[in-house]
């Protein structure tokens, strides 16, 4: 049984990786588990550059605290600003002991009322919240949920990311150093 860390205790998160790594390796057995891990940037990263460090700061963090893993994944979300509007994004990163592969999601475009409240120094989940009055609702759907209308949720949102960051793990061969 090969053991995954994810570098987060939310829910979305760990559901994600899980189904990620099953459909990528369906012959494996998997033992996962989730682990809060400080980003060391802002708690709303407002740019590829902020999140995809808040993303390394992560994996460095479970790496050096549950370092006897097969895999490590860290997600971390950002916003950037794009002619006037955030759009929503996350990078993802994997590794193991030979391999690194990395991804982005998607990005959509949030809607003007949200951007105000990020500007405010709102974390995107809690302007959510606030907006469509819901709780804690980047654990469930999160913004691309909401905003979809659930045809992609948060933890479909991810997936797809997570299976591009195991690219290099399908295709050892041709990423080796």
């Amino acid at each position: 049984m090969k053991s995954i860390i994810v570098a987060s205790a939310n829910p979305v998160k760990i559901k994600s990786t899980k189904t990620a790594f099953e459909q990528v390796f369906p012959n494996e057995n998997f033992q996962i588990s989730g682990t809060e891990s400080p980003s060391g940037v802002s708690l709303q990263p407002m740019s590829e550059e902020e999140t995809l460090a808040g993303a390394l700061n992560r994996l460095e963090f479970i790496k050096k605290y549950q370092n006897t893993a097969d895999f490590f994944v860290s997600i971390e979300g950002g916003v950037r600003e794009s002619r006037g509007f955030y759009e929503a994004f996350a990078w993802i990163i994997v590794q193991s002991k030979k391999l690194t592969g990395k991804a982005q999601t998607a990005s959509f475009t949030l809607p003007r009322q949200i951007n105000g409240l990020i500007d405010q120094g709102l974390e995107l989940g809690h302007a959510d919240d606030k907006i469509f009055k819901r709780k804690d609702s980047k654990t469930k759907n999160g913004s691309v949920g909401i905003l979809t209308k659930n045809l992609i949720d948060r933890t479909e949102y991810y997936r797809h990311a997570i299976v591009l960051a195991l690219i290099p793990f399908m295709n050892s061969d041709l990423y080796k150093a």
